[in-house]
């Protein structure tokens, strides 16, 4: 049986604009530019075989096992002088892998993964900044609610990634919690659109946020 894999190439782009204290003293920032690209390949290792799309629209999941490497190098916009960057001149390594499993119209999704950093030794004022591992465990169970029509609820804790200043450790160690869901709905063979929305249960150190979207998706090509 086949195996199935694919490649990912991310690079985004972005205009900042803003203003903030920083010790005391007023900091503004504008900039433009590419952030870190990430690179990420992914395989499915038992379960997912490559299919035709006439394939596809006859294939019943079960238990899948997959993983993936994600790989970031630091080649974004970067200034040591300056608080903020796009870039993070740094590289992370992202392993991770991934385990459905099918009971009819459920499927209950696991996933494992740590942020590895290296060392960032131009980091702002001439310092050196290291980062513990930072662990990420999520699990979802999605329901097929008719075909083309489907919905999931997500949960995502983080910890870890505790940072240090030349050698000096801060108390910043992630322990954080988020709760999603998701509603999606094809309206034809090429168009579907998906509303989701992200929620803090609870956020030691790190973004403490919610979000509402809405998304639309087109694919090309042949259909089903």
């Amino acid at each position: 049986m086949a195996l199935s894999a694919k490649v990912d190439v991310i690079v985004p782009y972005s205009d900042l604009s803003g203003s903030a204290l920083f010790s005391g003293q007023p900091r503004e920032r504008e900039v433009d530019g590419l952030h870190d690209p990430r690179f990420r390949f992914s395989i499915k290792l038992y379960g997912a075989p490559a299919l035709s799309l006439q394939e596809f629209s006859h294939y019943q999941q079960d238990l899948i096992i997959g993983a993936s490497l994600q790989v970031s190098p630091p080649l974004g916009q970067y200034n040591k002088n300056k608080l903020v960057n796009l870039g993070t001149n740094r590289w992370f390594i992202k392993p991770g892998i991934g385990i459905p499993k099918a009971w009819g119209a459920l499927t209950l999704e696991l996933s494992e993964s740590v942020f590895l950093y290296t060392d960032k030794h131009d980091n702002f004022g001439n310092t050196t900044l290291e980062q513990d591992p930072l662990y990420a465990t999520q699990a979802q169970l999605t329901c097929n609610i008719k075909p083309g029509i489907w919905a999931a609820v997500s949960a995502t804790i983080e910890n870890g990634g505790r940072t240090q200043v030349d050698g000096i450790k801060n108390d910043d160690k992630q322990e954080n919690t988020r709760l999603g869901v998701t509603l999606a709905a094809s309206i034809d063979k090429n168009h579907s659109i998906k509303l989701y929305g992200n929620y803090a249960l609870h956020t030691r150190v790190g973004t403490d946020y919610d979000q509402v979207g809405l998304a639309w998706q087109y694919r090309w090509g042949g259909g089903l």
